[in-house]
């Protein structure tokens, strides 16, 4: 499913190589006159080609809005985005030969091998572009409330600057990628958003987080730590959730992204053709870590989780 939420839904569509990607917004609430600088300045900070530490490929993500915004201000009817694709090399993929650690097999026996594979198709990391337009909305809408991700750790080692810098250009001088941890604190939340159970804010947020190409695990409020504490040290916790539901304190999590799957060594593979194994280089422009880049499409997914949660709860915007 391409759709997610239930008073503020988003579907997201397109693929790494076509004419563009996109997202529709249902649920927007009509008269609001979203801040555009603001939200460049969130599609600048997920943005490829700015260094040596992302993908030279180049895009511009600059928002066209088809409909749902009429004189600046949204009208109440869905609201449709784009961003184009304009620097691609689909000679760099070869259909016969899924990339380790991507999705071109499993998207290859799912689509009967009728999925775009060109850049990883609907499955590619630039699916998240969307995703932090819709997320820089949603964060506009939520009264009082902050947002706010960083790096906690890259390659196994704490994340500072200079560790960033040198663990990340050393996996890229070996042809190789590495992985890392992206916390993230959410500030100003009201007691009492979420819902028991299924609709519970771990729920909401974890299905937006796992959404995110690459991640691999998530814990909310210190959940590893406190697994090995004693109920009595455990409750003096300060719980941002509590039962599915806000408690008004800070609400905390955690994700972990694994290294980029694409590697500029040889790695085996298989010949889809002939069923036999294979070797694979991997071409293109990859990035040796994608976690510097997937901080804002963290902070986007969990802003749209809460909008729609926060609109389910009937709270004021």
């Amino acid at each position: 499913m391409n759709t997610f939420g239930e008073r503020f839904r988003l579907s997201i569509f397109g693929e790494s190589h076509g004419a563009a990607v996109g997202v529709v917004l249902d649920g927007l609430p009509p008269g609001f006159a979203p801040d555009m600088e603001a939200v460049r300045e969130q599609m600048r900070r997920r943005r490829p080609g700015q260094g040596e530490h992302t993908t030279a490929r180049q895009e511009a993500d600059e928002p066209e809005i088809l409909s749902g915004l009429f004189e600046g201000k949204t009208t109440g009817a869905p609201l449709c985005c784009i961003l184009r694709n304009a620097d691609t090399r689909s000679g760099d993929y070869a259909p016969h030969l899924p990339r380790p650690g991507h999705a071109d097999l499993a998207s290859f026996a799912k689509y009967k091998g009728f999925a775009d594979y060109r850049g990883g198709g609907h499955f590619s990391g630039r699916l998240t572009a969307p995703l932090v337009f819709a997320g820089a909305l949603a964060r506009q809408l939520l009264p009082g409330v902050s947002v706010t991700a960083g790096i906690r750790e890259i390659g196994g080692h704490p994340a500072g600057d200079g560790c960033r810098t040198d663990v990340i250009l050393a996996a890229k001088q070996d042809g190789d990628s590495v992985g890392g941890v992206i916390a993230c604190k959410v500030e100003g939340l009201p007691a009492g958003l979420g819902e028991p159970f299924f609709g519970s804010v771990e729920s909401r947020l974890a299905a937006l987080l796992f959404s995110i190409p690459a991640v691999k695990a998530a814990e909310f409020d210190d959940g590893i730590r406190l697994a090995g504490l004693r109920g009595s040290e455990s409750n003096r916790y300060p719980f941002g959730v509590l039962g599915g539901i806000t408690s008004g304190k800070t609400l905390s999590f955690s994700v972990w992204v694994k290294p980029t799957p694409s590697v500029a060594l040889e790695q085996d593979t298989v010949d889809l053709r002939t069923g036999l194994p294979a070797k694979l280089t991997v071409k293109g422009r990859h990035d040796p870590c994608i976690v510097p880049r997937a901080v804002p499409v963290v902070e986007a997914v969990a802003a749209v989780g809460l909008l729609d949660l926060w609109l389910i709860a009937g709270f004021p915007l």
